[in-house]
């Protein structure tokens, strides 16, 4: 998901109604510290490759993320479903709603098929390239019915997600797409990723923008009231880290450029339930030949396994807790 998504959240003027400004925090609410940074540390693309798939595992086995979402469409689902089966079925994975087929070379159709889902094809039988491809060619009632699609896919693998969110942010990009993904989360009763709190950080990345927060608390008040737990902001800046000034390219570079990347971001962070997103993988010579973005991405996979951001974290008492564990909560309180 790439940083667009947070001008894209905070521009759906459609959705916008009068709101007040929240000063308990949804991260107080499910009954974590008053004051305290609570974190999901989030990796995205999972099953999109070999790569993203032992980028995520072991970002969390090995490191300090803890969460996870899966590409449905995409060719390494098998393998990273089986993995979560046969090894720990209690790891934080939910969906990365996929309506997008980005790359030149390397490319994906939808689950829901191409007679139900017209709008979402382009010439070459894949999904669209692009986002405004998607909102220019689909219509909100196929978008859903892929929403769909890919969540049948996941329960009939024996894969229940533990939450919901939008790879390249299409889901956000119309407020006909945005209600179709708001509405499965809360009819299957799956949290979604949605900032619908202070929303510091995404004030910051996206200025200017302040005075359509309402429709934020707006949402967010409806998802919680609908039973499920609530993002306070989203840290969505990793994509646009690509490497250290000097283009030193060794391994030891990248990671000390990503690790001091992701505690300044971190430092910025104000207390609540914050979703922090990366894009994980492993080094290989197959995976730039899908993406030319492998540098970002092997320099977050090399950050979230570096001792000096656990150091950091918990030296700051910073809590990590998982999609899974805030839905918990949610169910506990009335």
């Amino acid at each position: 998901m790439k940083k667009s998504l947070l001008l894209l959240i905070l521009s759906i003027g459609a959705l916008v109604t009068s709101g007040q400004a929240q000063e308990t925090t949804f991260a107080e609410k499910l009954g974590y510290p008053k004051g305290k940074k609570v974190l999901i540390i989030h990796v995205d693309d999972v099953g999109m490759s070999y790569e993203s798939n032992q980028g995520a595992i072991k970002s969390i086995r090995e490191g300090v993320a803890n969460s996870l979402s899966v590409m449905m469409p995409c060719g390494w689902v098998p393998g990273f479903v089986n993995h979560w089966i046969e090894n720990n079925k209690d790891l934080d994975a939910g969906l990365h709603l996929t309506l997008t087929s980005e790359w030149k070379d390397y490319r994906w159709g939808p689950l829901a098929g191409k007679p139900k889902v017209k709008g979402l094809v382009d010439p070459q039988g894949a999904m669209w390239r692009s986002v405004s491809d998607v909102v220019k060619n689909a219509t909100p009632d196929e978008v859903e019915t892929e929403i769909r699609a890919q969540l049948e896919r996941a329960r009939t693998m024996g894969f229940e997600p533990t939450h919901l969110d939008s790879h390249m942010g299409t889901l956000f990009a119309t407020p006909e797409f945005l209600q179709r993904y708001l509405k499965v989360g809360m009819q299957e009763k799956i949290p979604v990723m949605f900032p619908g709190g202070h929303n510091t950080v995404v004030q910051q990345q996206e200025k200017g923008i302040a005075d359509q927060l309402a429709m934020t608390r707006v949402v967010g008040k409806q998802l919680w009231d609908a039973g499920l737990p609530v993002l306070d902001d989203l840290e969505n800046s990793s994509y646009g880290w690509k490497g250290p000034e000097n283009w030193d390219k060794s391994e030891k570079a990248l990671q000390k450029y990503k690790t001091e990347k992701y505690i300044n971001a971190i430092k910025n962070i104000k207390p609540g339930l914050t979703m922090v997103i990366m894009h994980c993988t492993t080094h290989s010579e197959i995976f730039p030949i899908i993406t030319d973005s492998y540098p970002t991405r092997e320099g977050d996979y090399l950050a979230m396994v570096d001792p000096e951001l656990r150091k950091y974290i918990e030296k700051e008492g910073i809590i990590l807790t998982t999609w899974r564990e805030a839905m918990e909560r949610r169910s506990k309180v009335k």
